[in-house]
């Protein structure tokens, strides 16, 4: 097993952690946010940067399964954690049921807020594969639609829930 942890040198650290499932070991100054480290250093561009404080989900990703904002997050509290990110899904030809169930509810305008939501609903359904609407709408609150595609993003959470339920994921 890779050996993972954390070396300071003159204001850098060196990273050792999983992406969805590689071990990328990066090395980039200490006060790195997650969200630079995956997009500047990792080529992971699906993460988005939306507003830096929280504010609006575009950022959050998956560490251990749970979703957290990207953006305010050091990237040397990742170390030795397993960090999944919208590239960790599906592909384009064989895309997650949650991504197919987007696609096919027509859930996105824009998209730029998609990676974030998505991310989160599949915590959610990972922690509760039936979940009501309103455990729905509760673990997607965090997350700004700018379009205003709530009611497609919440339509297709529930398919993909449905649609795992009924063995097809």
């Amino acid at each position: 097993m890779l050996s993972l942890g954390v070396a300071a040198r003159e204001g850098r650290l060196a990273i050792a952690f999983s992406v969805n499932g590689s071990a990328p070991s990066v090395d980039v100054p200490e006060t790195t946010s997650l969200l630079e480290t995956l997009r500047n250093h990792l080529g992971l561009m699906g993460t988005r940067y939306g507003c830096g404080l929280e504010q609006c989900g575009a950022c959050t990703v998956l560490v251990d399964g749970e979703p957290v904002f990207a953006c305010t997050r050091e990237a040397g509290t990742v170390t030795g954690r397993s960090v999944t990110t919208i590239e960790g899904l599906g592909t384009p030809d064989r895309p997650h049921p949650l991504q197919q169930a987007f696609l096919d509810e027509q859930a996105g305008q824009c998209g730029y807020c998609l990676s974030g939501i998505i991310l989160s609903a599949k915590a959610l359904l990972d922690q509760n594969p039936k979940p009501s609407r309103a455990q729905i709408v509760e673990a997607l609150d965090r997350h700004l639609c700018r379009c205003g595609t709530h009611q497609r993003i919440i339509r297709a959470v529930e398919r993909a829930a449905h649609t795992s339920r009924r063995g097809l994921a």
